[in-house]
């Protein structure tokens, strides 16, 4: 926390060891705070922790081999880390919720399945993970008081957060059920930061798709990464922004990062 100011960003890596110049180069310019990290497609003993710790950041992080993994990156050492949901977490589900305190902030880091397919069993695992982050959120905290919950959430929570809407109107990430599943969370509580400050406009995204010509020039993107808060801490959020400039750097992630700012 700087001159009472606080930022927190979340990027999907899509590797964070490939993505690691950008990253500690983004953190130097941005003064951000802490920076919630998805998609690190690392073990924990490939985790480049070194690297964070010269540049002066402290890192929890969660990785199995394959392509999931969570970090939180932060000036303050986090407290009260904590990986996965509930009883039902198979390994892998540790490498999708991270949870810890940081500036007396609960944070919960979050990259959600992303279902491959509706007619998959990865799709109602999906939906089964949205139900049992919902079940945490009452079990564990209060809409009353200060929680941050951010990450990948593969959801497009409305028309204006997808470029073409009606072409992926069965997508998992735009699926009539994903998006209920993604409100039925919300409605415990919580405040959509960027939409706060930026309601009803689009052309705001997060993911460029890779196999697209030009995605980011054409502006054909979709808004799957979000900063969440409770009441009490939206009320102090000032400002939110995507930094599409980081999508057209060398070598970038499908994803930019996500910035929301505080006032304490």
């Amino acid at each position: 926390m700087n001159d009472d100011h606080w930022r927190v960003a979340t990027f999907n890596a899509n590797s964070i060891r490939t993505r690691l110049p950008q990253i500690l180069d983004w953190l130097e310019r941005t003064d951000v705070d802490v920076l919630a990290v998805q998609e690190t497609k690392v073990q924990n003993r490939e985790f480049p922790l070194d690297e964070f710790r010269r540049a002066g950041f402290y890192a929890v992080f969660y990785g199995v081999k394959g392509h999931s993994g969570v970090a939180v990156i932060s000036r303050r050492e986090p407290q009260q880390v904590r990986f996965g949901l509930d009883q039902e977490d198979e390994e892998e589900d540790k490498a999708r919720a991270l949870r810890c305190v940081i500036d007396e902030v609960p944070i919960l880091n979050t990259y959600v399945p992303q279902g491959r397919d509706i007619q998959s069993p990865e799709f109602q695992r999906k939906l089964r993970w949205f139900a049992r982050l919902r079940a945490l959120l009452e079990r564990e905290y209060a809409p009353d008081e200060p929680l941050l919950w951010l990450g990948d959430l593969n959801v497009a929570p409305e028309p204006i957060d997808v470029y073409d809407p009606k072409r992926f109107k069965d997508h998992v990430d735009f699926h009539p059920a994903v998006r209920q599943a993604f409100r039925d969370i919300m409605a415990w509580g919580l405040v959509d930061l960027f939409r706060r400050h930026h309601p009803n406009e689009p052309n705001h995204y997060t993911y460029y798709d890779y196999r697209a010509k030009n995605p980011v020039e054409e502006n054909k993107g979709w808004r799957v990464d979000h900063i969440l808060a409770t009441a009490p801490l939206a009320e102090r959020c000032i400002n939110a922004w995507i930094d599409t400039q980081a999508r057209l750097v060398e070598r970038p992630s499908d994803h930019t990062f996500l910035v929301a700012e505080f006032s304490f």
